[in-house]
């Protein structure tokens, strides 16, 4: 008797699985799984956002989804390149201020993820204290189409400094700084983290020196997009005492924006990895300050919003990303129908009978 009822559970168990089967078949035809190759718009070699794509990648690498880097001139590039669809780009990191969700539709954002520092090296015998003392030099501001080179004039341009007025060249990143160590410019303008190479190296060596920017909080008026910020004394190095005195500095913020068609399930994963590699704390930032939820330029996508109101999923702080996806596609199957499926149903129904 034991022996008839068991075989009549695994036949039900054997209907509800092939049910399911076939549920999950049909979910994956209508419900596409997640592409194994994604790309992102990063920037140049020596950028943070070059930096933070490396970062990603590893993240990325994890899930078994590669991650593929686009060496671009940086923000305003990142941009025209998610504009396009033809690009084959579906991630871009873009700074404050180069345009909005009104200028660039079928964008949404996951959030900003930094402050972004503005850095200006210089070597001279006497400190530089305003703007306006940069008339008649050569400063790197970095490559047209770069978020760079477009911080850079508008904040000169305020100030007075323009091509006509200074000697603007296309050089950033690990170029800028080998082209001022090497004496062939005078100034260089870096939007970076404090531990990019590019920077570290400047800020390290004794015959540079870094700008102060006494008037950053009335630029900060000017331009809504840019924060004041103030590297303390010694924070980069309390031995060496590098800064020696604390430096006014003016920063935006960095953003990750998507295309809106981006699989739901790259969108987990890469706010997965936004707050592991940018929630810690650092030179400007505390711990968990980053990254936050808000975008004054451009739309923040829902999920983005959930994600940072409860977190991950617990299938998707368990599970690897395929079965995620996988449960996912049969618990949507499930919520579509008016009761449970019939499979489960019955299935619950034979076992509650043979008790």
């Amino acid at each position: 008797m034991w022996e008839f009822k068991r075989s009549r559970v695994l036949a039900w168990g054997a209907i509800a699985l092939g049910t399911l089967g076939i549920v999950s078949l049909a979910l994956s035809y209508f419900i596409p799984a997640p592409p194994p190759t994604v790309t992102i718009a990063t920037a140049f070699k020596g950028a943070s956002f070059e930096y933070y794509g490396r970062l990603y990648r590893e993240k990325f690498a994890r899930a078994n989804v590669d991650l593929i880097l686009r060496e671009t001139n940086g923000a305003v590039e990142n941009l025209r390149l998610l504009g396009d669809p033809r690009s084959g780009v579906d991630i871009g990191f873009v700074t404050g201020g180069v345009s909005d969700g009104e200028h660039a539709p079928g964008l949404l954002s996951l959030g900003t993820i930094d402050y972004l520092p503005i850095w200006i090296f210089y070597v001279s015998a006497e400190p530089f204290e305003r703007l306006s003392q940069l008339k008649g030099k050569r400063i790197a501001v970095g490559p047209k189409g770069s978020g760079t080179r477009f911080t850079a004039e508008k904040v000169l341009g305020r100030a007075g400094i323009t091509p006509d007025s200074a000697t603007f060249l296309p050089l950033a990143g690990n170029s800028a700084a080998e082209a001022l160590r090497g004496n062939t410019v005078d100034a260089v303008w870096i939007l970076g983290a404090p531990d990019v190479p590019a920077v570290q190296s400047l800020l390290r060596n004794p015959h540079i020196r870094l700008m102060n920017f006494p008037t950053a909080e009335a630029f900060t008026r000017i331009f809504p997009n840019l924060v004041r910020l103030v590297l303390p004394q010694g924070v980069i190095d309390i031995d060496e005492n590098i800064p020696p005195t604390d430096v006014q500095m003016l920063a935006t913020t960095n953003r990750v924006l998507i295309r809106d068609d981006l699989h739901p399930a790259i969108v987990g994963l890469l706010l997965e990895t936004m707050a592991a590699v940018h929630g810690g704390s650092g030179v400007f930032q505390k711990a968990g300050e980053f990254p936050k939820p808000t975008d004054s330029d451009y739309p923040v996508a829902t999920s983005a919003a959930d994600f940072y109101k409860s977190g991950p999923s617990l299938l998707e702080k368990y599970f690897p990303l395929w079965l995620v996806v996988h449960a996912k596609r049969l618990i949507r199957g499930c919520s579509s129908c008016s009761s449970r499926p019939a499979a489960i149903s019955l299935f619950a129904a034979t076992i509650q009978m043979e008790r």
